[in-house]
């Protein structure tokens, strides 16, 4: 037997008729008022029903049965077809209507929720003011709602799903639910209730090793979290953040700019709770309640551990100067919910003589503004890449993620640059003239200019990566050179393949300019 979980409450919501409600609700003047709704998929060659309103299961219609049956039975029977992805997309938009009762959600498809109200209670004054406001938040989505809280989420579950009538006695209502509560297989189910087995109950009061070694452990392990016996958690939608603050209001705020102020107050809020912990957020996000139910989330994100409140509230005003359209408060935000998402050390900089540590601040500040306008993965900075291939020693990375710049490899002193500033992707071919078929180029015509090579310096033999040739590929050597023009213009070219070892006429190209 295992340990019982001491004052940990979850809800468990079971929408019964989500997929019908949902068409409904979506389009209002699609079915006729007091039309039964049923909806339909293609399913072994015939059309079958998939989902039932509580109207067409009235006149004996379910789940599985042919349209043409159904037709038969309930010839005012209205049809629509399912939409499993659209039910889905329904349930997770009820299920950011309920990450304001609590920030641990877990989405049950296709009709169920659990929520995780673990120290939330006191927020609604207990259980009951609890179960009153998640009833009347989901008027707009269902028109039938099935709810129950226990110690754990299966327990929750299935008091929500397979009691009968309300009860007081939480451990008594479990042990009276009948065994289809652990939701086992058709064959042990029936194998249960032909032993006599009908009750939760009945099943706790046998000894587990000879209920183990008929039915299987899953029985016992189910009929454990069931009964609370052991611990069990959800796997919620969403990661715990490392910091929620949140405001409720007795009346919705009306307007965008009151809302963005309210943020600014948070943001305050979150500086101080962050400077205690010497730490800064590197992700924040911002949702934005309606009364009606619907959520606005804003997020934005710091290249560098953040806390200072005017940064972060300068942050959300880029990113939502750059949304599409402008964030409507419909009938206004009842509750608005500041969440550091990611975070990280962040203790006191001593600033640099020079001003070092100011400038790259001031660039991180640059970046965040651009990446919270234009979005993350516009905003690139290239960082070195272990690879000898010049196309292929760099890579372009979102800016935000960067702590800070890369550091390059320098040249030596008084040397110039081994690469060019520019590269050319691809490579442009030229034209070009050697006064030996493996030596130097003399001269090169490029986008029909003809240029005189005054100096040049090479080569620098470049091997192909023979461990990651593709089926096909000649893996050609190239001989790069540096050459100056008669005009000081200075270019990096190679030529691709050895001089009769690899190729009879080897082709050159320009792959890129020095500044």
């Amino acid at each position: 037997m295992g340990t019982k979980q001491k004052g940990r409450r979850f809800l468990a919501l079971w929408l019964p008729f989500l997929s019908t409600d949902r068409r409904v609700r979506e389009r209002p003047f699609a079915v006729p008022c007091d039309a039964p709704l049923a909806l339909i998929e293609q399913h072994r060659g015939a059309l079958r029903l998939s989902a039932c309103d509580a109207a067409a299961l009235s006149f004996g219609l379910a789940p599985g049965m042919t349209l043409a049956d159904a037709r038969a039975r309930v010839p005012q029977l209205a049809v629509m077809d399912a939409d499993p992805a659209a039910d889905r997309h329904w349930l997770e938009r009820i299920a950011d209507a309920c990450d304001r009762f609590t920030p641990l959600v877990e989405a049950e498809p296709p009709d169920g929720l659990i929520l995780d109200m673990t120290g939330c209670l006191h927020l609604f004054d207990g259980e009951a003011g609890l179960i009153a406001a998640v009833e009347a938040a989901m008027r707009r989505w269902a028109s039938q709602l099935r709810l129950a809280m226990a110690t754990t989420p299966e327990g929750a579950r299935a008091l929500a799903r397979f009691q009968s009538a309300p009860a007081r006695d939480e451990a008594a209502a479990l042990r009276r639910l009948p065994v289809a509560a652990l939701e086992l297989d058709a064959e042990a189910e029936r194998g249960l209730r032909r032993a006599g087995l009908k009750t939760l109950g009945d099943l706790a009061d046998r000894p587990s090793a000879p209920l183990a070694a008929r039915f299987g452990s899953v029985l016992i392990d189910r009929l454990d979290r069931v009964l609370g016996r052991s611990d069990s958690r959800i796997a919620p939608r969403r990661a715990l953040p490392a910091l929620i603050l949140e405001r409720r209001f007795a009346e919705p705020i009306a307007t965008a700019d009151a809302a963005m102020a309210v943020i600014g107050d948070l943001a305050g809020e979150a500086a101080i709770a962050l400077e205690e912990r010497c730490r800064g957020g590197r992700r924040f996000v911002a949702r934005l309640y309606r009364s009606d139910g619907h959520v606005i989330d804003l997020a934005v994100e710091s290249g560098l551990p953040l806390r200072d409140p005017t940064r972060i509230q300068r942050l959300f005003e880029e990113r939502v100067g750059a949304l599409a359209d402008p964030i409507d408060p419909g009938f206004g935000f009842d509750m608005i919910r500041l969440s550091v998402s990611q975070d990280e050390p962040l203790a006191a900089a001593q600033l640099a003589l020079e001003g070092g540590e100011a400038k790259e601040e001031a660039v991180a500040a640059l970046v965040d503004r651009l990446s919270a306008r234009v979005g993350r993965k516009r905003v690139r900075r290239f960082v070195p890449r272990d690879s000898h291939l010049p196309e292929q020693a760099s890579l372009a990375l979102p800016a935000i993620d960067l702590h800070s710049p890369a550091a390059w490899p320098e040249p030596e002193a008084g040397e110039p640059p081994l690469r060019p500033i520019h590269l050319f992707d691809p490579p442009q071919p030229v034209e070009v003239i050697a006064g030996l078929p493996d030596g130097p180029p003399q001269r090169f015509r490029w986008r029909r200019t003809l240029h005189e090579v005054a100096r040049a310096e090479g080569p620098e033999r470049i091997g192909a990566e023979w461990w990651r040739r593709a089926p096909g590929d000649p893996g050609l050597t190239r001989d790069y050179y540096r050459v100056e023009d008669v005009r000081g213009r200075r270019f990096w070219l190679f030529r691709h393949g050895l001089f009769g070892d690899e190729r009879a006429d080897p082709r050159w190209y320009v792959h890129g300019l020095f500044a």
